[in-house]
């Protein structure tokens, strides 16, 4: 298989993440005779430095030209006080809406060996497996006007929740499919006690959910729903929200597996071309020294072989080989407690490692069977 990745490392932790991913994506390669092609482009701060734009027509063109995209990170207190339109994270909006990458799934999955990590009781945490799906181009994040003004003569402020209707039904049917193929069961996450949006949300939903009649629907308010994953994150199999409560409610759940280091993400579009990220920032304070967690780009590469590329026992190699080290006791600065961890590259390097041993021994067996 020939297929062409778009690298956009973005900023901080960014670029060495994805640069120890690109080393296991070329192991795979090599292990199972594909070819991948990388192209870098420049996302974020960093394409602010150099191009005085977050998101550069040449990094389009690159995405647009590629089968997948793989990003770092974009941001950093360096652009804090930049113009609006001179900020990191508007880059990734911008791709966002150019490529129409309106479905995030984002798994939130726990590893055995990783269970006294999470601050969670392990009572509460072991097992869990659920999915949050998040509408990644609508409400808040991108509604006009979103300005400061003057109102009735004093500083106000104004920032707009737009949905239209289509926005919403497609990301439940989305949400809806996934817990079709899983254990039949969705959560749809609003706050329509309170905003009309969300009780539009809630039509929308049971009209999707008659479709589905071998999936459970049930409604959530987004402050119970916080509750809930804390308090019981086994009960989940489907969660599915709007842009704002997504990502607010994926990054506490981050804390099951123990580290925003460990949770990648799909950002899914309508014409097939998928991004796929980490959950984690450019967390600018460790940028540099090579201890980032690589694992979320990781495990996110791994979600690309499967979703865009069909490549299913590629994926489960990388996953498996995740796993091995995990048990064998590796850890990361994130996860170490204070202990003795492995750099970025060198969990990177255990990680190839495992998938070279798994291979040979896969080998053998064929050679035998």
């Amino acid at each position: 298989m020939k297929k062409t990745i778009a690298l956009l490392p973005g900023d901080g932790i960014g670029k060495e993440v994805v640069d120890v991913t690109v080393d296991i994506l070329k192991a795979i390669a090599e292990h199972f005779h594909h070819q991948f092609q990388f192209n870098y482009g420049l996302i974020g701060g960093d394409a602010i430095d150099q191009k005085g734009n977050p998101l550069p027509e040449e990094t389009i063109r690159i995405c647009k030209e590629s089968d997948a995209i793989i990003l770092g990170a974009v941001g950093g207190p360096k652009w804090d006080q930049n113009p609006v339109e001179l900020r990191p994270e508007r880059g990734l909006l911008a791709l966002r809406k150019e490529l129409d990458l309106y479905a995030n799934l984002r798994p939130i999955k726990t590893f055995e060996s990783l269970l006294d990590s999470s601050p969670l009781k392990k009572e509460y945490v072991n097992g869990v497996d659920f999915v949050i799906v998040r509408e990644l181009t609508g409400g808040l994040y991108f509604g006009k006007p979103s300005e400061r003004i003057v109102h009735e003569g004093e500083d106000a402020v104004v920032d707009t929740l737009l949905y239209k209707r289509y926005e919403i039904e497609r990301i439940l049917v989305s949400a809806f499919e996934i817990a079709s193929k899983r254990r039949k069961h969705v959560t749809s996450v609003d706050k329509a006690n309170v905003l009309e949006s969300s009780r539009v949300w809630r039509e929308v939903a049971e009209e999707v959910a008659a479709r589905y009649p071998d999936v459970t629907l049930e409604h959530m308010l987004v402050d119970n729903a916080a509750m809930q994953i804390i308090r019981s994150p086994r009960q989940f199999d489907v969660i599915v929200t709007e842009n704002m409560f997504g990502d607010i409610l994926s990054d506490e759940a981050s804390m099951i597996t123990g580290s925003l280091g460990m949770l990648s993400s799909a950002s899914l579009s309508s014409g097939g071309l998928h991004l796929y990220e980490p959950v984690h920032g450019s967390a600018p304070d460790i940028a540099g020294k090579n201890i980032a967690n690589p694992v979320a780009t990781i495990l996110s590469a791994a979600m690309m072989l499967r979703q865009s590329f069909g490549l299913e026992e590629e994926a489960k190699a990388i996953e498996k080989a995740v796993d091995n080290v995990l048990n064998a006791g590796n850890r990361t600065a994130d996860l170490a407690e204070g202990g003795k961890f492995l750099t970025t590259k060198e969990i990177g390097e255990e990680i190839k490692n495992a998938l070279a041993d798994d291979h040979a021994i896969l080998n053998i067996m064929e050679a035998y069977s």
